[in-house]
């Protein structure tokens, strides 16, 4: 038994266990000098700190602070061998990203990294708990092949407190060996699906989808043989070109696209239209350098259900601070702190298929929470890069602080 008491602000995101869409959106459902009453990591009771039922139980004092639910990041590449710190210094000298690959850079680095790791893992999996994110998706995609695919997926089976969730990104990049023949290449993801199937490694399957990298044709086949295995899709979707990644994920209903930076009005609406979560990654733009963000307000107001997620990676978002994400989204992106919230919560939680348990504060969910040092919850989003997490609890237990 373990009691939060005295939240200033208990921001619960409580309401339906599904995506949350335009005014939706806006809704926190704060309590004011809140507690959470939590047995066996589960939340039991949620209210204000004077009328908790059991005021026996070990207690956390929350006086002053804010408590969220722990943020849901629903798209990282955490699982990678070394920083690429040689490719954000040549960018920043306006070094062209076909002379970055000539190099050797780009992704093919992070490929050659982890073919040649004896040991790969998470990367600082401790530290997206410093910054209240107790969830994450994770992709595999810098293996390119099915022996380094496993690998990438079996290192995140052992991570201790954070929560992963695995995506099978074979079809990430064409790998130097089938340059010459990309429809062998497809075939070989799509055989591949099955040993990753057996042994129970990936609960979605995603394609990057953009000129230059995969056709929605070829996606369109790894995911009609993952879906025949049971996995769930997500998708790489127009990220800097409209290449109709958004309208393949309303076709093949997907659970998520990403990225969207470049979607048209008329993808809009479509994802608007159905039960696709349209996933924003502004961090990875902001590191690029671009001037240009996915559309947040256009999605909203269309009524399309957003996320935000970190997009961690060694190359272009190396970041895992979800509270930089809010500043962005709010900043960049002209969402409100709420939004933001909302979207990096419960949203984010749908984008994983966990809406059920994480993402909000409710009686019968996972005690994932995140304490913060603020006295408001604009000021998560309004510090822009300061991190006030002073404790994050995950399964009710106190894995930070």
């Amino acid at each position: 038994m373990l009691n939060i008491v005295h939240a200033g602000q208990l921001v619960t995101v409580a309401g339906a266990s599904r995506p949350r869409r335009g005014p939706e959106l806006r809704e926190l459902r704060v309590i004011n000098d809140g507690a959470v009453a939590i047995r066996d990591g589960v939340i039991d009771w949620v209210g204000p700190t004077d009328q908790l039922p059991d005021k026996s139980a070990p207690a956390f004092d929350a006086t002053g602070k804010i408590a969220l639910p722990g943020f849901v990041d629903s798209h990282t590449h955490a699982v990678f061998a070394r920083t690429r710190a040689d490719e954000f210094e040549w960018r920043i000298e306006g070094t062209p990203y076909m002379d970055i690959l000539a190099r050797g850079g780009g992704i093919f680095s992070s490929v050659k990294a982890v073919r040649e790791c004896a040991r790969i893992s998470v990367r600082f999996a401790g530290r997206f708990l410093e910054y209240g994110t107790t969830t994450i998706e994770a992709k595999s995609g810098y293996g390119l092949n099915l022996e380094n695919e496993i690998r990438m997926l079996e290192a995140m089976r052992s991570v201790p407190n954070l929560e992963v969730v695995p995506t099978y990104l074979g079809a990430h990049a064409l790998p130097a060996e089938f340059q010459n023949n990309r429809a062998a290449f497809i075939d070989k993801v799509i055989e591949d699906l099955a040993s990753i199937h057996a042994r129970g490694l990936a609960e979605f399957c995603d394609v990057f989808v953009e000129p230059g990298v995969f056709t929605p044709g070829e996606a369109r086949r790894i995911f009609i043989k993952a879906k025949s295995l049971g996995l769930h899709v997500k998708i790489h979707a127009d990220e800097f070109q409209s290449s109709g990644g958004a309208a393949l994920a309303v076709e093949v209903g997907a659970t998520s696209a990403d990225h969207l930076g470049a979607i048209t009005d008329l993808d809009i609406q479509r994802i608007a239209s159905s039960d696709v979560v349209a996933t924003l990654l502004p961090s990875t733009l902001f590191m690029l350098g671009e001037k240009h963000y996915a559309p947040a307000r256009r999605l909203i107001e269309a009524g399309a259900a957003v996320a935000l997620a970190t997009d961690f990676n060694p190359g272009t978002s190396p970041t895992l601070n979800m509270q930089f994400v809010l500043s962005l989204a709010c900043t960049q992106m002209r969402m409100t702190p709420a939004e933001a919230i909302v979207a990096s919560t419960i949203n984010g939680a749908c984008a994983v298929r966990r809406q059920d348990r994480l993402g909000s504060i409710e009686r019968g969910k996972q005690a994932d929470i995140a304490v913060y040092d603020v006295a408001d919850y604009r000021e998560i989003p309004y510090f822009a890069a300061v991190n006030f997490c002073t404790a994050t609890f995950k399964r009710g237990e106190l894995v930070w602080g």
